[in-house]
């Protein structure tokens, strides 16, 4: 059963609540304030928190803030008979879900709970569908999605497109559907379209017999055999020749292949999983790509995100590799430091997760302290940080090309140098303002002011 806490200092709006909410079936419990509240969600597991803004001691913006540092994934809506819109704005801003003021109409609170409520078994179910996927590093909400979907479509036969920029982990999702599928016990048979000559692909993806061909000495059997009752992974499937892409077309609409030289056509039963890193669309207008290809392989279409978009997710791929690639170097290395960090969450990547695990494995290996300092990344984007010849510690340029550099303005270029000379000061004085306010050459106050216009 869902949990409902609601925190008002009112009690006649925390037992109008009560009543409201136990009739909709919601288990509800109840706190006068917030630092009742904080008890109760110590000791109860609570699905919903629905909190009155203008409280006394731990109001509710300071009880939000606390809820979402201790779990992001609790929905918070926030109530109050004062509409301010600084408020409402704050509210948002801090992760609620929805701002109600009072008073307010029953049918609209009710949607809003239901809509909350809903979006947080949502999260759950995701957050279990990961849990399937261990070798898919990832917890942002994107990531999240994926792991749904991967979970919805792995039992089903349905084709499926993977599509997404190269190093974002195509292949992992393709075998992670084929391991949550009915035919997981069968093979899982990797092509890469692209690695095949040209006039051996049919060959190698239909066989061939005896005679066909010269060197054709004996009967063989081709990669979709190879992957009877399993599944083939089509890979870079946007390098098939305009032949290749029809004979394909075949093999999915009657579900069966004629090996080269063959005279007979031979049943497969064979779910076939395609990945890109082009826009197939595009090539169907520049018909280099067959429409109705696409429509029988994008039965089920999956964009997996590129890096970018799922920065969260840097600490724990980081972590990840880290640990990976310490035991195959055999190093002790545990941990990267949090400047170093910083440099890789700056970064664009690219090259995707692939470039990432590169980096850190090459750190692991130039390193030889006990953690990844940020002189042993290597960046090939268009801003890092880089020491000059004189002091390698405390200074540090941005590096791009002109047009970004003019693009982005003096303004803006100095201030982001400014905040990373900063932010180093800090980590090599032990976060003491003091010590990193002599080593930058200025006042404590100064550096004070700097830190909270930086949020640092």
């Amino acid at each position: 059963m869902t949990t409902i806490l609601i925190v008002d200092d009112e009690k006649s709006m925390r037992d109008f609540l009560k009543i409201l909410l136990s009739k909709e079936g919601y288990e509800v419990v109840t706190a006068a304030d917030g630092e009742e509240a904080l008890n109760v969600l110590a000791d109860t597991t609570v699905n919903l928190v629905i909190s009155d803004i203008r409280m006394p001691g731990i109001d509710g913006l300071e009880l939000l803030a606390t809820i979402k540092d201790r779990d992001d994934d609790i929905p918070v809506i926030m109530i109050t008979a004062f509409a301010s819109p600084n408020d409402a704005v704050q509210a948002m801003k801090s992760g609620a879900y929805d701002y109600i003021s009072k008073p307010f109409n029953v049918d609209e609170i009710k949607s809003v709970i239901f809509a909350a409520t809903n979006r947080a078994d949502s999260t759950i179910k995701l957050q279990q569908a990961a849990q399937l996927f261990p070798e898919i590093i990832g917890k942002s909400k994107e990531m999240l999605k994926i792991f749904d979907l991967i979970n919805r479509i792995a039992p089903t036969p349905a084709n499926v497109l993977i599509y997404g920029e190269s190093g974002t982990g195509k292949e992992l999702v393709a075998q992670a559907i084929h391991r949550g599928s009915n035919v997981s016990v069968s093979p899982f048979v990797p092509i890469t379209c692209s690695a095949i000559p040209e006039e051996l692909m049919e060959s190698e993806l239909f066989g061939h017999i005896k005679g066909a061909f010269t060197g054709a000495i004996s009967d063989k059997p081709g990669l979709f055999q190879e992957a009877s009752n399993g599944t083939a992974f089509l890979d870079e499937i946007g390098e098939l020749t305009p032949i290749i892409q029809t004979k394909l077309l075949r093999v999915l609409q009657e579900r069966e292949i004629k090996p080269v030289g063959g005279t007979r056509h031979i049943p497969i039963a064979v779910r076939i999983i395609a990945a890109t890193n082009r826009i197939l669309e595009e090539e169907i207008a520049a018909g280099r790509f067959r429409e109705d290809l696409f429509y029988r392989l994008a039965v089920v279409p999956i964009r997996v995100p590129s890096l970018r978009e799922r920065k969260s997710d840097i600490p724990l791929l980081v972590n990840h590799f880290l640990e990976k690639y310490s035991t195959l170097l055999g190093k002790d290395i545990t941990e990267i430091s949090s400047y170093a960090l910083e440099v890789l969450m700056d970064y664009d990547f690219p090259g995707n997760v692939r470039e990432l695990e590169n980096i850190i494995e090459r750190g692991v290996a130039l390193e030889s302290s006990s953690i990844i300092l940020p002189e042993n990344l290597s960046l090939t984007g268009s801003l890092r940080r880089r020491s000059t010849d004189t002091d390698s510690n405390n200074a540090f340029v941005a590096v791009s090309d002109e047009e970004e550099l003019y693009a982005r303005g003096l303004d803006d270029v100095l201030e982001e140098l400014e905040k990373r000379f900063i932010v180093h000061a800090l980590e090599k004085s032990g976060n003491s303002k003091t010590k990193a306010a002599d080593l930058l050459k200025v006042s404590f106050r100064s550096l004070r002011y700097k830190t909270k216009k930086y949020d640092l």
